[in-house]
């Protein structure tokens, strides 16, 4: 009951947010309109599971508090190991379910049109979408099979193969979890830095040596100007139109934020953005200090690899040393790398046309969506397990990935996640101080700089390039 109750509100609040993104214009009643209903609900379910797998790490370390603080307490009897293990076990289970199963049928049947000959209708879509996963299956079962030959050419090894529950599944999900914590590595540190540039653009900055007013005022000049060039452009000349409206947006946009800027108090503009602002660079730079201790602890002890030891088990020893304030800080921490995470996967040049758009999204897009968060949040336990921001040892089938005991693999994960944060980092907070001494030597003519702004030139009538 307690795991009904607690998927029903994430499958909820899942539901919410992907009716907010999904394109209105798919919402007619016909064929496609059920088909994109049944894929919409299948998307809601991974979305909750993915919810799921990122509030179970958290969840599970402060049961553990709760539980050592209160051990004889009536009202949280329900609150025991039992509990911990089924939602780990359940988690596991539904990660491997939507993604194997549930968003491959999703994405063929929204593709599928009926094979040939037969009468058009659902059931001809069903029926083309199981011969489509049955193909998808023996392609992937072929794949491990000649990737478990290539690698350990063994009977044993071959035999395990048969076993599909005990053994196949298990170590595909392992392959699966080891990319989503690829990915992560990637996207991670770029997330950690761009975390500051995401959070500039929603806080109001102080003003500083600024006349939000004479800027103003420029802008609604420019404003002007291009709704006057507008209204005199021929409707004749349609990219000339369409080049002055995105000029127009943007002018638009700038003015937006000016206003917003100059309506903000004090208080929200002196305080706010540099509290924030030391806040990030704070739990950024104890992530990377923790790493660099786990990465210590990996040298001199073995107990601290992920697959070291069992644990002393739920409700029986605090998993931090600083006990329930060290708790809290690192569910601070893994909810903070699972934000960058996502900003960092949206910021990569790859996924910058993946990113939903608000009532614009199509279904296929959203399916792509839910497959990638399920994947990274399905890998931030086993990352914050192996970066040493927690002790807690995974349970269920999250902790039988084999590569979790491979002592190189563990070392040189946390060593590139070290290097690449604080590279990302270094070239965040140095890239105004480059630009500045590019200027200053005369080299910002050749374009050396990576800022994007400084590339936004236009010829003007005599040849010249005018910087906007």
């Amino acid at each position: 009951q307690i795991c009904f109750l607690l998927f029903a509100v994430l499958y909820i609040v899942s539901y919410f947010i992907i009716t907010r993104y999904k394109r209105k214009a798919d919402e007619q009643e016909d064929e496609d309109a059920i088909v994109n209903r049944i894929s919409l609900f299948l998307s809601t379910f991974t979305l909750a599971v993915s919810a799921g797998a990122v509030l179970l790490l958290p969840f599970s370390i402060i049961s553990n508090e709760i539980l050592l603080s209160f051990p004889q307490n009536y009202y949280i009897q329900w609150l025991n190991g039992s509990l911990i293990h089924g939602l780990w076990n359940l988690a596991s289970l539904f990660s491997n379910l939507c993604l194997f199963v549930l968003m491959p049928f999703a994405f063929f049947f929204l593709e599928s049109e009926g094979f040939a000959g037969l009468k058009k209708g659902i059931r001809a879509r069903i029926l083309e979408t199981l011969v489509m996963l049955i193909l998808l299956a023996l392609l992937i079962l072929g794949i491990v099979w000649v990737a478990s030959a290539l690698i350990d050419n063994d009977a044993a090894s071959m035999e395990s193969l048969y076993d599909l529950w005990e053994f196949y599944l298990p170590y595909l999900y392992s392959c699966i979890s080891l990319m989503g914590c690829l990915l992560l590595l990637l996207c991670t540190p770029v997330g950690l830095s761009r975390m500051f540039t995401v959070m500039g653009q929603l806080l109001v900055k102080p003003t500083i040596l600024e006349d939000l007013d004479e800027q103003m005022y420029i802008i609604t000049l420019e404003e002007e100007a291009i709704q006057r060039k507008l209204n005199g452009v021929s409707s004749t000349v349609e990219y000339q139109t369409v080049e002055l409206e995105r000029e127009l947006e943007k002018v638009k946009s700038k003015k937006t934020n000016l206003e917003r800027r100059k309506k903000a108090s004090a208080w929200e503009r002196n305080l706010v953005y540099p509290a924030v602002m030391i806040l990030l660079l704070t739990e950024t730079s104890i992530s990377v200090l923790l790493v660099a201790l786990n990465i210590l602890y990996l040298l001199v002890d073995e107990t601290a690899m992920p697959k070291g030891s069992g644990g002393p088990g739920i409700g029986n020893a605090s998993l931090s040393t600083f006990g329930f304030v060290g708790a809290a800080l690192e569910i601070i921490l893994i909810f903070y790398l699972m934000v960058s995470s996502v900003v960092g996967f949206y910021s990569l040049r790859f996924f910058e046309n993946f990113t939903p758009r608000k009532d614009d999204t199509t279904m296929t897009k959203i399916i792509g969506n839910c497959v990638s968060i399920l994947v990274l949040s399905s890998a931030l336990p086993v990352m914050s397990r192996t970066l040493g921001i927690t002790r807690f040892d995974l349970l269920g089938d999250f902790g039988r990935f084999n590569w979790l005991g491979n002592f190189y693999i563990v070392l040189s994960y946390n060593l590139l996640f070290a290097i690449v944060t604080t590279l990302c980092l270094v070239r965040k907070f140095t890239s105004a101080v480059r630009e500045e001494l590019l200027k200053a030597i005369g080299l910002d003519k050749l374009n050396l700089s990576n800022n994007p702004r400084d590339s936004e030139t236009k010829p003007s009538a005599n040849g010249h390039q005018k910087t906007l």
